[in-house]
C-alpha cells in the first residue's frame, strides 16, 4: 500500500505567529523541526497501519522546510518548486491514500495562522460557490487521481469547517485556536503520538474512504486582497473582473482550476 503525506506548518502543534512559519528567522528553525518531527510521526504511523511504501511532501511556502535528515528515513520525500500538483505532488504515482498534517483553517476562518494558498493575495475563494481552503482544493485534485484523503491534522476549527466534506477522514487535534495568532497546544511529544496512532488507524481503513471529486467545468471566484492585486492577476486574458477586487475564471477541471490559482499566486510576488 502506497501512502502520500502532505506536511504544512501553519497547523503543527506548538505553531501561533506568522514569524513561525517565515524563513530567515530563529523561531522559523524551531518550527520547521516541529513540522519535520510530525511529517516523521505520520510516516511512522503509515507504516504501522501497513503501508509498504510511503512519501512525504513538503507543501509550505518553498516547499523546501523539513530538513531531510530529521525524517524517518523509511520515506522518501518531494521537495522543491515549482511543480504542477503542488501540495499533493506524488498522488500521479498512484497512491492508496493522502494524510494532510499541519494543515489549517480556510482565508477568513477563525482558525489559527488562517488562509487559503497565499496570505498576501487571496482573501477568499469560492468553486462553483462554496467557499474552499486548502484542504478542499487538494482533497479534490488528490480524487481526482483516485486518492482519497484518510487522515488529517491541525486545529479544532480546521477540522470542524471539513468534517462534513470529509466525513470518512480520521483526524487528528494537536491544538486548540484562541486567535489568529493564539491558541492552546499538545505538547509536541503528545501531538506526535497522536499523529502516529491517528494515520495507523486510517491507513488500517484507507480502502474504505471515497475520494472527494469535484466535476468541471468549475467557476473559481476568487477575492483579491487589494485591487492592484486583482488589476494584475487581471491581465491574465481569460479571467473577468466582477468587482474592484473581485475576479472569475472557468476551469474545465480541479487540476486546471489549482494550477491557475498557483499561477496567479506566483504573480502577486510582483506587488510586494
Amino acid at each position: 500500500m502506497k501512502i502520500l503525506i502532505s506536511v504544512d506548518i501553519e497547523g503543527v502543534a506548538g505553531v501561533y505567529h506568522s514569524e513561525q512559519v517565515r524563513a530567515g528567522n530563529p523561531e522559523f528553525e524551531r518550527a520547521r523541526r516541529l513540522m519535520a518531527a510530525e511529517a516523521s510521526a505520520a510516516i511512522a504511523g503509515a507504516f504501522d497501519g501497513g503501508a509498504t511504501e510511503v512519501y512525504v511532501n513538503d507543501s509550505h511556502g518553498g516547499f523546501r522546510n523539513m530538513p531531510p535528515e530529521l525524517l524517518d528515513a523509511r520515506a522518501q520525500v518531494i521537495q522543491g518548486k515549482p511543480r504542477y500538483l503542488s501540495m499533493v505532488a506524488g498522488v500521479e504515482l498512484k497512491v492508496d491514500g493522502v494524510c494532510m498534517i499541519g494543515y489549517h483553517s480556510r482565508a477568513q476562518g477563525r482558525g489559527i495562522l488562517a488562509h487559503t494558498v497565499n496570505s498576501f493575495a487571496f482573501a477568499r475563494v469560492r468553486l462553483n460557490g462554496q467557499e474552499v481552503s486548502e484542504m478542499d482544493l487538494y482533497g479534490a485534485l488528490a480524487g481526482a487521481y483516485g486518492a482519497p484523503v484518510i487522515a488529517a491534522s491541525g486545529d479544532d476549527v480546521f477540522i470542524a469547517e471539513h468534517q462534513s466534506t470529509f466525513p470518512q477522514t480520521q483526524f487528528v487535534q494537536v491544538k486548540r485556536a484562541t486567535g489568529f495568532s493564539s491558541g492552546v497546544s499538545l505538547s509536541p511529544e503528545r501531538a506526535c503520538q497522536a499523529i502516529r496512532e491517528g494515520v495507523a488507524q486510517a491507513v488500517l481503513r484507507a480502502k474504505q474512504v471515497d475520494p472527494l471529486r469535484i466535476h468541471g467545468p468549475i467557476t473559481v471566484d476568487l477575492l483579491a486582497q487589494t485591487t492592484s492585486l486583482a488589476e494584475l492577476f487581471c491581465q491574465w486574458p481569460t479571467l473577468e473582473r466582477t468587482d474592484g477586487d473581485a475576479l472569475r475564471f472557468t476551469a474545465p477541471d480541479i487540476e486546471s482550476a489549482v494550477r491557475m490559482l498557483n499561477c496567479l499566486s506566483a504573480m502577486s510576488s510582483m506587488l510586494r
